[in-house]
């Protein structure tokens, strides 16, 4: 407790990423005066790098403001990689040995990200569906939730300074076809006893209606492969358990076998055997036994729904994958949506095989549904704020027009009070009204080959420029009177000739304008290496500028003879 009314008790939410974006998930929960905070975390994602980043595959949110305060655990809500993708990355960061919790299909995934990373696993602590634990002033109860992965959970947190419910990623489905319904009656109870703030999720928030239910999903499946002839190939989610197992219903329903092709299809439904949610004995076609199957009695279930260059279906695409080939008369089902900002990837992957002759059929071409999403839209965020009756609403996962919509939304629900954080926003929940505190440190990390940076890394910021424009590389020699006794000699990477041949003939006036350059400089400057950089540098690029229209990277190597 506090000891004087200068340091009083205050409840705060953090959130460190997912405001501002859909994915990279970090959130955390202070109780205490201001120095001496005791915390828990809520989730540590990853989201992926894009052709803005390359050579990073997994990017996540910076932990540093965390790092040295009393953490007494880490919650994750469920699997989805956007929640637990960073947990073997961050923690290590924390400088922490508190304990992970998780409900046996989460820990399952999670256990392998602290594996990877050299993280002692005994730190993972496997919890019973709806089960509660204390951590510091925190009792944390898992409540059962509906989305698109196996056992999805909110949390509701009690507190001294009041009951907050965190629900993660969720959707009212009525037949989730695995795991159990929406838990409308705790939720209820929790409403009833009162809930001072409610932390959820926006990803949909401008989609009216609901989201759908993976059991029409399944009847729009068996429909669509049973009509089907060639070999069929579905893309999906491979997190989404429920929809691989009604693929493989409809498969089995239009006699296919089911071959897995992609390694999270394989990660993924290994963990749902591991765990009791598929059978033990489920079988499927291994991928370099499978061209000996008819045509008509296979399915492969691949990854690479959103066009990632590196997984099955694109390599499939490209006609480089080791075992599996599809061509005229097979079909293509994406049983999936399009996230935003992977149009151009998923469009060329579909153009790629309609090149092929492949039959390409996506959720909008068909009548019965084929995809529903795992979020809430309006209807659903409606029902739950009638649950739970929040005095705070504070949406997270979204971007910043995701937020500020749904804090309207529940304002318009007549939700007292609505903030709208940003990654970084430090809002104390209690005492008095909700507030913005503080803008505190936050920003990303990139995963750069076997390192974390900061995003403004010097090495990601020149990478980018490399792969904009290119790079010069000038090399001369200097003796000890200053005469240049070799060069400058030019080489180039990234440019070309008008005929596409790599810049050549081109690079004349580059190599003149550098030799002016050294020439026009005093004897006695020459012997400062930085003057002859400086001096060379700046004529490559305003030669280059004017030779190719392009400003890449120079480099400027000085030898002394």
């Amino acid at each position: 407790m506090a000891d004087s009314a200068t340091h009083p008790d205050e409840l705060v939410f953090l959130p460190l990423g997912g405001c501002g974006e859909i994915g990279m998930n970090l959130n955390a929960y202070g109780y205490g005066p201001a120095h001496a905070r005791r915390w828990i975390i809520v989730d540590i994602g990853v989201t992926f790098g894009g052709l803005d980043t390359p050579g990073v595959e997994l990017i996540c949110a910076d932990p540093a403001y965390l790092v040295g305060e009393q953490i007494d655990a880490v919650f994750l809500t469920h699997a989805h990689e956007d929640h637990i993708g960073a947990v073997g990355l961050l923690y290590p960061l924390l400088r922490i040995r508190a304990p992970i919790y998780a409900t046996p299909f989460t820990a399952e995934l999670a256990r392998n990200k602290l594996q990877e990373r050299g993280v002692d696993t005994r730190l993972l602590k496997t919890l019973s569906l709806e089960a509660t634990v204390q951590a510091g002033p925190f009792s944390v109860r898992y409540v059962t939730l509906t989305h698109s992965i196996p056992e999805p959970n909110a949390l509701a947190i009690e507190t001294p300074a009041g009951l907050i419910l965190h629900t993660g990623d969720w959707k009212i489905d009525p037949e989730p076809l695995i795991g159990a319904r929406t838990d409308i009656e705790g939720l209820t109870a929790l409403g009833d006893r009162g809930v001072l703030a409610m932390i959820c999720d926006s990803t949909n928030v401008f989609e009216s209606g609901e989201s759908g239910s993976e059991d029409t999903v399944r009847k729009g499946l068996i429909d669509l492969i049973a009509k089907q002839t060639g070999a069929v190939a579905v893309t999906t989610f491979a997190s989404n358990v429920a929809r691989v197992s009604s693929i493989i219903e409809a498969a089995k329903a239009a006699d296919r076998s089911v071959c897995l092709v992609g390694r999270s299809m394989h990660r993924i439904t290994s963990a749902a055997k591991a765990v009791g949610i598929l059978p033990a004995n489920l079988e499927f076609v291994d991928e370099a036994e499978s061209g000996f199957v008819p045509r008509e009695n296979i399915l492969y279930l691949c990854t690479g729904s959103q066009g990632e260059q590196n997984a099955a279906l694109s390599r499939i695409a490209r006609g480089d994958h080791r075992h599996v080939s599809l061509g005229e008369e097979d079909t293509v089902i994406f049983s999936s949506r399009l996230i935003p900002g992977n149009e151009s990837q998923v469009y060329g992957l579909q153009n790629a095989l309609a090149e092929m002759g492949i039959r390409i059929i996506t959720p909008r071409m068909v009548a019965e549904p084929i995809h529903v999403s795992g979020h809430p839209c309006r209807d659903e965020l409606r029902r739950m704020y009638q649950w739970v009756r929040p005095k705070i609403a504070v949406p997270v996962h979204g971007e910043r027009r995701h937020i500020m919509e749904h804090a309207a939304y529940a304002k318009s629900l007549q939700i007292q009070q609505a903030i709208t954080p940003r990654n970084g926003s430090l809002i104390r929940l209690a005492p008095g009204n909700a507030k913005i505190l503080d803008e505190v440190p936050s920003g990303r990390l990139m995963l750069d080959g076997g390192r974390l940076v900061p995003e403004g890394a010097e090495g990601l910021i020149e990478r980018r420029r490399l792969s904009y424009s290119g790079i010069i590389l000038a090399t001369l020699s200097i003796d000890e009177s200053g005469a240049v006794s070799d060069g400058p000699v030019i080489a180039v990477k990234g440019l070309s000739e008008t005929d596409g041949r790599s810049a050549d003939e081109s690079l004349g006036p580059l190599e003149d304008a550098a030799t002016r350059a050294v020439e026009s400089m005093k004897r006695k400057d020459r012997a400062d290496d930085e003057a002859v950089e400086r001096a060379v540098g700046r004529a490559l690029r305003k030669a280059c500028e004017t030779e190719f229209g392009l400003r890449p990277l120079i480099e400027v190597i000085v030898l002394r003879s």
